[in-house]
């Protein structure tokens, strides 16, 4: 437990280093140095800015007070008693901080040696007497375990803490390595014990949804387990329990919520652009199974500090689930390795035949951006896996992630854009070419060559998180390429028109209600027109919008969907269309409640229904972002290939094994 402590600060600290935080104090507290990966800095980010905007709310609020204290439980090498100090918000304020004796002398140590901390804390006083490590005249660091109440009661009072004035307590990620009837003292404790008192809690919520496993997985294997998803696992029941032990209003959001409401939108541009950044599904899960929670009792004005500066629709609720769909593991597929990857793309050659192309993964042990391809085939009602022979093979192909890939024949496959490292330039077209005929029953039989293209539709093909689509304008095949992002532009609203045969961009008229720019958006052919759904818009926030380009006699006509209920906004699907009913495949959403299934959009009524993918039979987390799917028809089964991502600080989670979900149920029921 107290390692992660550790490990939190030397986080904040390369946070800091980037510019996410303004904080000059952690470099000198945190002691070892390392740069920590972008998705880790935004993760600190809104836990320092979460604490910050609670705490400085308290002091803001307690100003008219003669004095008023703050109760830091388990801080570590926290660094806010020195930032509130240095800009001169502890006028009036006692900070006591508890930890672990040993963390508490470690930190004591540091600030007698480092002249820029002991000039902030000034003379110390009446140290060594009992817990009391280290004593100035506003700041006292006590070495007590938590989980002893009496002793800490005892340790307070020592230190000088007083019950009868406004006191904030603090815990970040503390309470939940406690046993809970321990944590649900503690709670109570702090109720009974001051009559005027907040708190304020950030910790972990959600631990049953495929991220939250991982997540619960992570620290058990750090030995530091969390003990209060159990029992508390979302926020509404985290509300409950403060309520029910003494504490008389209560608020609480997920990270995602606070970020888009109690963040100013400027402030949030300035974060976004900090660094090359493209993990937004696993920043998103990551802010949906981490909350904060404030609590107060006796509060005049009372403290409510979790107000969203701006009204954002509220995901509260579950979502109504129409039934649900069974998900089995291809059994003859388990155990390939190749087949474990993300961000890359999967597509029908054949019948029965899936090149799948690209991704990050998994080869030889390693996880790293994959450059085999494979193939899957079926051969007497059984898929067989594959690699695939690369006639040519060199630097053409790039290892690229979030492409396209398009058959525009039996022999030929177009694939168009993605990128290797999110800070370099989009990569161009390719051509895949194929063999017209091969042996079912043995997939490592086909050769694939590549073959570089200079067309003058370059430009339209340096992007990533697009969509590429098969469109028919006056009998003539095009390939429509919409939205993505690129290095330069965060996301894109813009089309092309690629003549298949040629590959010149065409210039067709486009007229009617154009659809925000977006990125992660699924596209697929309908009735010579496109079908886009949902994506992730200008903010970072997912689209509920589903659009049809459709054919007129001049050009095509953007045209909005209308879907009952609203589509639930969202991200990183993928879609398929089987007789007029829009499929929707898994993806990011923010309503932390469950995590999206099977959404089927009747395209006739507008009809919209939800369903959860039952994984009963599947014995690890299915991840159902940055996957991707194949419908096959006849069977109406959707196969889904890979998945997952770099789950926060707790490991890569890649799906092991394509799963097959079988829709009979639902297609015959509509």
């Amino acid at each position: 437990v107290q390692g992660t402590g550790g490990s939190s600060a030397v986080s904040k600290c390369s946070a800091a280093a980037r510019g996410y935080i303004q904080d000059r104090f952690l470099r000198l507290l945190a002691g070892r140095r390392r740069r920590r990966a972008p998705l880790i800095h935004r993760g600190y980010y809104v836990r320092a800015r979460a604490v910050d905007h609670c705490v400085q709310d308290f002091l803001l609020k307690t100003q008219s007070h003669p004095r008023t204290q703050v109760l830091s439980l388990g801080a570590g090498f926290d660094s806010l008693y020195f930032r509130l100090k240095d800009v001169g918000l502890l006028h009036h304020t006692v900070v006591y901080e508890v930890d672990f004796p040993n963390v508490v002398c470690q930190k004591a140590t540091l600030i007698k040696r480092m002249e820029e901390l002991s000039a902030l804390v000034g003379d110390t006083v009446g140290e060594g007497l009992g817990a009391i490590t280290f004593s100035g005249e506003d700041y006292k660091l006590l070495g007590v375990d938590l989980s002893e109440l009496s002793e800490l009661g005892k340790a307070l009072e020592e230190a000088g803490l007083d019950n009868e004035i406004p006191t904030l307590f603090i815990a970040e990620v503390v309470l939940t390595y406690m046993e809970n009837s321990r944590s649900d003292a503690l709670i109570q404790w702090a109720a009974e014990r001051f009559p005027r008192a907040c708190f304020l809690l950030y910790e972990q919520v959600h631990p049953e949804d495929p991220f939250g496993r991982v997540m619960q997985q992570h620290f058990s294997q750090l030995n530091s387990a969390l003990h209060s998803l159990a029992q508390y696992p979302d926020c509404e029941a985290q509300q409950r329990r403060f309520l029910g032990r003494g504490w008389t209003e209560c608020s609480v959001m997920d990270m995602n919520e606070f970020f888009t409401s109690c963040i100013p939108e400027d402030e949030q541009q300035r974060v976004q652009a900090l660094e090359p950044f493209d993990e937004y599904e696993e920043w998103h899960l990551k802010c949906s199974h981490y909350f904060v929670l404030t609590a107060s009792k006796g509060m005049e004005p009372s403290w409510t500090p979790l107000l969203p500066s701006v009204t954002v629709p509220h995901q509260a609720g579950p979502v109504g689930m129409a039934g649900s769909v069974p998900a089995a593991v291809c059994a003859s597929l388990s155990g390939i390795p190749g087949l474990r990857r993300y961000g890359h793309r999967s597509v029908l050659i054949k019948p029965d035949v899936i090149l799948t192309t690209g991704g990050f993964g998994e080869e030889n042990g390693q996880h790293c951006r994959l450059r085999n391809f494979h193939v899957l085939s079926k051969h007497a009602g059984c898929w067989k896996a594959g690699c695939v022979t690369r006639k040519h093979p060199d630097k053409r192909w790039g290892e690229r992630l979030y492409h396209t890939v398009s058959c525009v024949s039996d022999s030929l496959a177009l694939v168009v854009g993605g990128r290797m490292s999110p800070s370099s330039a989009g990569l161009g077209m390719l051509w895949l070419k194929f063999p017209k005929t091969y042996n079912a029953s043995d997939p490592d039989d086909i050769a694939v060559e590549l073959v570089n293209l200079q067309p003058a539709a370059e430009p339209a093909t340096f992007r990533w998180r697009h969509s590429t689509t098969e469109v028919t304008f006056k009998g003539e095949q095009y390939l429509f390429v919409y939205g993505g992002r690129s290095a330069l532009e965060p996301v894109l609203g813009d089309w092309y028109f690629l003549h298949t045969r040629e590959l010149s961009n065409t210039v067709i008229a486009v007229e009617g209600p154009v659809p925000e720019s977006r990125h992660s958006h699924s596209a697929c052919s309908w009735e010579g027109g496109v079908l886009i759904a949902g994506g992730l818009g200008a903010a970072e926030q997912p689209l509920g919008s589903v659009f049809l380009l459709r054919e007129l006699e001049h050009g095509f006509w953007w045209q909005a969907v209308e879907t009952y209920p609203p589509l639930i906004p969202r991200y990183s699907h993928t879609a398929h269309v089987h007789e007029g009913k829009l499929l929707l495949v898994g993806g990011v959403w923010f309503h932390a409640s469950s995590v999206p299934g099977i959404t089927v959009i009747d395209l006739m009524t507008g009809l919209c229904l939800d369903y959860v993918i039952n994984v009963e039979h599947l014995e690890w987390p299915l991840m159902l972002h940055n996957h991707s799917s194949v419908f096959l028809p006849n069977e109406k089964v959707l196969l889904v290939i890979g998945g997952g991502g770099n789950c926060f600080s707790f490991g890569t989670h890649l799906n092991p094994e394509p799963v097959s979900l079988s829709l009979s149920s639902i297609l015959t029921s509509h």
